[in-house]
């Protein structure tokens, strides 16, 4: 799956009926966006390894305490990422993308961590690899950087998803940061969809496989479609769970949708991944409204 004509067009539809029902709603959209904020920040850190829970991120995001001892350094790097996606949502209209917001999103999230690194791109001697890859020289950093930001903002033909996924690749092969490359490159997208009136994403830890298996492409073919498919499904996702608590419909769990329907437990499921139907999660499980009629072999419009 890339971002085929049949996808781009239901994913416009999706667009067209959240920008109908959102409005006068939008105290909805803030309420759905702060209670997922604990989900963003869990996956994206769990991706890089963090051994804290979604239920331990929800505490420590509460300032409650939690029931075993956790490194200081993982409080502080849920704390920081949950401040930053607060502070991207409410300012996300003001600035187009620039090397400027990039440098303060890192500055906020790695701030109270490592102060020595944070806010500022790798300097001369500092190199980093991620697996086989060894990123550009620091010299090379801040050119590479501006170059795929004035791509990516000056390119007015191609798709946006094509577009926000190849900048994710690049983001993410110069990796310019000593640390947090990729908790803000996938802030960055999250900043990059909501200027264009989508809301945020989440990449989950459950599908690393599959996200980072876009970077081996890239590497080795100059092979997009894999974050392509990877950002696709997540906004799909995104976009399907809104329309769904726009609507006021009930939301019951996936499985309880498969018995209550009597159908095959995997058939749903694989529907669901492939956002087939309007599927989406909570806490890591599959829910979908009450009155969503299945037809297999449909994709359907939520």
């Amino acid at each position: 799956m890339a971002i085929t004509k049949p996808i781009k067009n239901y994913i416009t539809a999706l667009k067209s009926e959240f920008d109908s029902l959102h409005k006068g709603k939008e105290s909805l959209l803030v309420m759905i966006d702060e209670v997922e904020a604990p989900e963003s920040v869990y996956n994206s850190n769990a991706i890089e390894n963090s051994t804290l829970t979604l239920k331990e991120t929800e505490k420590i995001l509460l300032d409650m305490g939690v029931s075993r001892d956790v490194s200081v350094r993982e409080v502080y790097e849920a704390k920081n990422l949950a401040r930053v996606i607060t502070y991207m949502r409410s300012k996300v209209q003001e600035t187009e993308i620039s090397t400027e917001i990039i440098l303060f999103l890192h500055q906020m999230l790695i701030g109270g961590i490592n102060d020595e690194i944070a806010g500022r791109f790798r300097k001369p001697g500092e190199y980093v690899r991620v697996g086989t890859h060894i990123a550009p020289s620091p010299e090379l950093v801040e050119k590479m950087i501006n170059e795929i930001i004035t791509k990516y903002t000056s390119d007015l033909s191609d798709y946006f998803l094509d577009k926000i996924a190849k900048f994710h690749l690049e983001f993410e092969t110069i990796h310019p940061f000593c640390d947090g490359n990729g908790r803000i490159g996938r802030i960055l997208i999250c900043f990059q969809l909501q200027r264009l009136g989508f809301p945020m994403i989440i990449i989950r830890d459950r599908d690393k496989k599959e996200y980072y298996k876009s970077f081996d492409k890239y590497k080795e073919q100059k092979n997009t479609k894999q974050m392509e498919k990877v950002v696709s499904l997540a906004l799909t996702e995104s976009l399907h769970k809104r329309i769904t608590y726009l609507k006021s419909e009930k939301v019951i769990t996936l499985s309880a949708f498969t018995k209550n329907n009597n159908l095959s437990a995997s058939a749903i499921t694989n529907a669901a991944r492939r956002q087939n139907i309007p599927a989406f999660r909570e806490k890591g499980v599959w829910k979908i409204s009450e009155n969503f009629i299945y037809n297999p072999g449909k994709k359907s419009n939520a």
